[in-house]
């Protein structure tokens, strides 16, 4: 079982190198972020087996990978956002659309995992994300300037018809954080209710994601950076 185990890492770091060999050479970089996630190997969410149930530890690693690169992107880059406040008097929706700037590629050689562990039956994987002169630069916007920060619980679908992937219900509840922490900074800071709101927002550190009543539920802090506010007397 041990040898099985250590057999599984050291094929894990191999898998893990191959990718980054594929990237090319880092060059000038002289910061870093760091971030951690965890891979269920015995994934079962909204009411469904996921379909690659149960994981190797190679394939959890992939998985990993893909979470950091969503995160790391999240970091760096963020969304552009329209947010629609919704009114339940005017019968006028909530809802919150993202559209994100950038993203870092599947092997990013700027990614470089540092630890691994299998520990309750998942895979926890650290990381840090080298970054380069122009990420510097992305960073240091969203610390500085009118930057607003905001945090909240958003939640996934406790059971969905059809399966959409484990990564999709890991990003609405992502999501759902984010439009919660938008609709409580607006309303700590707005007299008069918006009926519109468009700006950029971007993770300020990894999520908390943890399993709530059969449905996954993140905990995220953000930073918001608001372009324009549409009143209600504007129509």
């Amino acid at each position: 079982m041990i040898r099985t185990l250590f057999l599984s890492i050291f094929m894990l770091f191999a898998v893990f190198a191959s990718l980054f060999a594929q990237g090319g050479v880092l060059e000038n970089q002289t910061y870093v972020i760091r971030g951690e996630v965890y891979v269920d190997l015995e994934p079962m969410y909204a009411g469904h087996v996921d379909t690659e149930y149960p994981l190797d530890v190679p394939m959890a690693g992939r998985r990993a990978l893909e979470e950091l690169s969503m995160f790391f992107s999240a970091m760096i880059y963020g969304w552009s956002f329209n947010y629609e406040v919704g009114e339940r008097a005017r019968r006028i929706e909530e809802n919150l659309v993202l559209e994100p700037i950038a993203t870092i590629r599947y092997g990013d050689p700027a990614l470089r995992v540092t630890d691994t562990e299998v520990i309750d039956n998942r895979l926890r994987v650290w990381a840090d994300y080298h970054l380069n002169d122009t990420a510097q630069r992305r960073i240091h916007v969203w610390r500085t300037g009118m930057i607003r920060n905001a945090q909240a619980t958003g939640y996934g679908p406790s059971y969905v018809e059809e399966y959409p992937g484990w990564i999709a219900l890991k990003r609405i509840a992502l999501e759902d954080a984010a439009r919660e922490a938008l609709r409580a900074m607006l309303r700590g800071s707005e007299r008069n209710r918006p009926k519109e709101v468009t700006g950029f927002i971007s993770l300020a550190e990894f999520p908390r994601y943890y399993i709530s009543s059969g449905r996954w539920a993140a905990f995220a802090r953000f930073r918001v950076q608001i372009t324009e506010i549409i009143p209600y007397s504007v129509y």
